[in-house]
């Protein structure tokens, strides 16, 4: 079965400001509105009608053959709130998300302790309240903590720093059917100019390197987590809502 891997990258800007980027060019230079979620409707509109076609076709999932038309409606009903449109055009109308898991967590392990200067204990604190943020959507992927790596399907590793303006990357693959099957999260300790992430910016990186991480792509919704350029410190409702929204629909094309 053919995999394919997919890397994000978060971008350094400052001790009390974070950023975000693709490893793109379009993605790092793309203008931000400045009333994204009111333009939410005219974008998914256009996302729709440039990616999905409007005949009926089906999809075949776990759960049988899925209705394409009645996901695009699907779409289109609850996208208000949501900055789903972003996602559909950056992933050419295609959803990738990890499998339901039935009740059974990813199991996460974040490296203890490390030997880069000035990394604290308390990091480790602040990415585990990351992942809780996110567990409490209690979305069909939920996650739990273990201690030995070798038993983690999810790593989290600190680094001193990236060679490049990035504090964070996160990595995962997927199969055939647009389900991720497993993915890692790097976190520098320093900015890359060698100025110390505190532990609120360590857990503002962590957020949105694990909406990476759950299958969301970035937003131009500056409110959000999940903005090119992060100015928030935890999820909004339009992280919630999008994030619930695609664990709603099968991984895939929707087209």
């Amino acid at each position: 079965m053919k995999r394919a891997a997919f890397s994000f990258l978060s971008l350094s800007l400052g001790i009390s400001v974070l950023g975000a980027h693709r490893s793109t060019p379009i993605a790092a230079s793309k203008p931000l509105p400045a009333r994204p979620l009111e333009r939410a409707a005219g974008s998914l509109a256009r996302a729709l009608a440039a990616v999905m076609p409007r005949a009926t076709t089906t999809l075949s999932t776990d759960a049988g053959d899925v209705d394409r038309a009645a996901l695009r409606k699907k779409v289109r009903r609850e996208a208000t709130g949501t900055y789903i449109s972003d996602i559909l055009l950056e992933r050419d109308s295609s959803v990738a998300r990890w499998p339901d898991r039935h009740g059974v967590p990813l199991t996460v392990w974040i490296q203890p302790r490390s030997s880069v200067p000035d990394f604290e204990p308390g990091f480790v604190t602040q990415v585990r309240e990351a992942f809780e943020q996110w567990d409490a959507l209690h979305l069909p992927v939920r996650f739990s903590f273990v201690d030995d790596s070798a038993h983690a399907e999810v790593h989290v590793r600190w680094i001193d720093h990236f060679d490049e303006p990035i504090s964070g990357r996160t990595r995962w693959s997927r199969d055939d059917d647009w389900l991720i099957t497993d993915g890692n999260i790097i976190l520098a300790v320093h900015h890359y100019q060698g100025e110390l992430l505190d532990e609120d910016a360590m857990r503002a990186m962590a957020l949105h390197e694990i909406g990476h991480l759950i299958g969301l792509d970035h937003t131009t919704d500056t409110l959000s987590i999940m903005a090119p350029r992060v100015r928030v410190r935890s999820l909004s409702d339009a992280d919630r809502a999008t994030a619930r929204l695609i664990y709603s629909l099968p991984a895939g094309p929707l087209n």
